[in-house]
């Protein structure tokens, strides 16, 4: 089964905690609702190789964004197989674990590198985040000149259990124009790491990341958001239906013009519509 719903922001921001930042008052959002978390992640993937060609038509090069976690493995696998020129394609890295090692399982410049890159050794560029640089801040300001310098065609995201973005954990920073960003990982964001399988104990979920910044996200012209599994469905839901606020920061996509949101009937079963 494929539902699709177009869906308009019910929620008028305001009070404590409430930021009207992006977009007019009647932006929609996309809801594609799938049988199977397969079915979910090609679609998402096709959709983003429709934002990268059309990117391609009419510049010749495209600019993208990658997530990582297990809400992508199916996205991940469709995306690398797409009727796409990758040798005009820049990638960039959403976020990554401070002091984790290349070599860790649980790198995200690992993940990438395996789900992605290597399938892909024609791809232009993919500017990967260094978890263990020396200066986490200079990092941020190396990335940011990188994608200043790239604006991006098309995010393709997911949503955190306690509705992060990226590393931006709740309440997130709403207001930083940077685009990368030193973040402190709350403990249901490392449970929510632990839970998936990529840590041994809690303690060794690291308690800081790199993380690309929530406007910097919103500044993208497309978003193909990507969640799966019934233990989102809460996220999922104060994500379409609650209001906007940094204190669940995935409802700022209420506010973006062209955001896609695909998901399994686990992850849109608490939805209304």
């Amino acid at each position: 089964m494929h539902i699709i719903i177009r869906f308009r922001r019910l929620y008028e921001t305001g009070g404590e905690g409430t930021r009207a930042l992006f977009g007019p008052e009647d932006d929609t959002m996309n809801l594609h609702i799938y049988s199977t978390k397969e079915e979910m992640g090609a679609a998402a993937a096709e959709r983003a190789a429709a934002e990268i060609n059309a990117a391609l038509a009419a510049r010749g090069e495209a600019n993208l964004i990658l997530a990582t976690g297990a809400s992508q493995f199916e996205m991940l696998e469709s995306l690398v197989m797409q009727d796409v020129d990758w040798s005009k394609v820049t990638v960039f890295h959403l976020d990554e674990y401070i002091g984790l090692p290349a070599t860790h399982p649980a790198c995200f410049r690992k993940y990438l590198k395996e789900r992605f890159a290597d399938k892909l050794p024609g791809l232009r560029a993919f500017h990967y985040v260094n978890g263990v640089a020396a200066d986490p801040l200079a990092e941020c300001a190396r990335l940011g000149e990188l994608i200043a310098a790239h604006p991006i065609d098309v995010a393709c995201i997911g949503i955190g259990e306690n509705g992060h973005l990226a590393f931006n954990d709740p309440p997130a920073d709403f207001d930083t124009e940077a685009p990368y960003i030193v973040v402190n990982l709350d403990e249901a964001c490392r449970r929510q790491q632990l839970g998936e399988g990529w840590f041994p104990t809690f303690a060794d979920v690291p308690a800081q990341a790199i993380s690309m910044s929530i406007r910097q996200i919103m500044k993208s012209a497309a978003i193909v958001c990507t969640v799966p599994d019934a233990r989102k469905a809460v996220a999922v839901q104060k994500a379409v239906e609650g209001p906007v606020t940094n204190l669940h920061p995935s409802s700022i996509l209420q506010q973006h013009p062209r955001c896609d949101l695909f998901l399994d009937e686990p992850a849109a079963s608490l939805l209304s519509k």
